[in-house]
Order: structure tokens, then C-alpha cells, then sequence
């Protein structure tokens, strides 16, 4: 199902996917799409794919430190967030994020079997450092584009909360949680980004 969702949106969102690549490609030097490595279901890598949103050389510092500090609550209150006033994001970079746009290529990752239309959020290796015991339990399944967390509130609940949630839904998945999850993302996405 998830295979045939995700080609189903590949082919209807074909238009939005052209115009959000060309846009990125005018705004600023550099390819189109970001890949990253990611941590999935088992802790197996692979690599995310998304738009890119930074500038090409952007290194990963201030994400480390941003993720270290909510992980020890000294950043807490702002709730995990993407990080839209960072420097190294781009103009149009900075729209994909907010309408979390930048995270429509990985529908080729849910086709290819590495992640599901719902699920964890795809882990960065960088952040099990912070995990506690039952955080792993996450990896029972693969990670979604979109989850618990994400129409949970996710620009108010910090890192723990996240991974919380995320250990949560691979213990109680179901196909009625992840229609459930599917039909409040939309509304999610949009009153995030306000």
C-alpha cells in the first residue's frame, strides 16, 4: 500500500514537484536535492532524499548543537523545530520548509522501500546519543514522512517528546492509527507553518 501510495502521489504532485525543483535551482547554486544518511527500521542506513533548502556548503554544526541542546532541555521550550532563521537556508529554502514541501522527494524512498507514508521520523545518527533505553523501540519500524509527532504538535514538543511519541507509535501501530495520522497532516503541515 504504501509503494502504491506514494507512486499514486508521485504522479499527481508531478506539476508541484517540477516547479519546486526548478525554483530551487534558480534561487541558488547546487543540485536540486539534498541527500542525507539516515538510520531505519533496524538501524539500517540509507539515504533520505528531500529538496535542498541549504546552501551547498552548509555544514551540519548547528543542527549537532541545536538537537544537543533540546536533548538536554536547555532549548526546550521552543519545541523541535526546523530551523528557518538559520543562515544557511535559502530563500525558497525557507518556504519548502515551512510547508514542509522540501520533504515530498522522499515519496521515492517510501517507493523504494526504505521508509512508509507513516511512520518515526527518519533518525540522524548523530541524535542516538541522546536516546534513552526505550527510544530505541523506534526502530521496529520503518520511518514515514509523516507520524505521531508531526500531527501531534510538533513545533511545541521538544526532542524527548518526539522520540516519546515515536517509540509509542511503533508499539501501537495499526492501519486505522496510520489513516488516522494520513488525514490530519494536511492540516497539520498548514497550521504548523503559521
Amino acid at each position: 500500500m504504501d509503494a502504491i501510495g506514494a507512486t499514486l502521489a508521485l504522479a499527481l504532485l508531478s506539476p508541484v514537484l517540477v516547479a519546486i525543483a526548478v525554483a530551487v535551482r534558480i534561487d541558488s547554486r547546487g543540485p536540486v536535492f539534498f541527500r542525507q544518511p539516515r538510520l531505519g527500521q533496524g538501524l539500517e542506513p540509507f539515504v533520505v532524499l528531500k529538496f535542498r533548502t541549504m546552501t551547498t556548503d552548509a555544514a551540519p554544526d548547528l543542527h549537532q548543537q541545536y538537537i544537543a541542546k533540546l536533548a538536554s532541555g536547555e532549548a526546550e521550550e521552543d519545541g523541535l523545530k526546523k530551523l528557518t532563521g538559520d543562515p544557511r537556508v535559502t530563500g525558497v529554502g525557507r518556504l519548502l520548509r515551512r510547508l514542509s514541501l522540501d520533504e515530498l522527494p522522499q515519496l521515492a524512498n517510501v517507493v523504494r522501500g526504505d521508509m512508509s507514508l507513516v511512520g518515526p521520523r527518519p533518525a540522524l545518527e548523530y541524535e542516538l546519543e541522546h536516546y534513552a533505553d526505550h527510544h530505541f523501540e523506534r526502530f521496529a519500524v520503518k520511518p514515514g514522512m509523516t507520524g505521531l509527532w508531526q500531527v501531534s504538535g510538533r513545533n511545541r514538543l521538544g526532542f524527548q517528546e518526539m522520540l516519546d511519541l515515536d517509540a509509542e507509535y511503533a508499539r501501537t501501530t495499526s492501519f486505522a492509527l496510520d489513516v488516522k495520522i494520513l488525514a490530519k497532516t494536511p492540516s497539520a503541515a498548514i497550521s504548523g507553518a503559521a
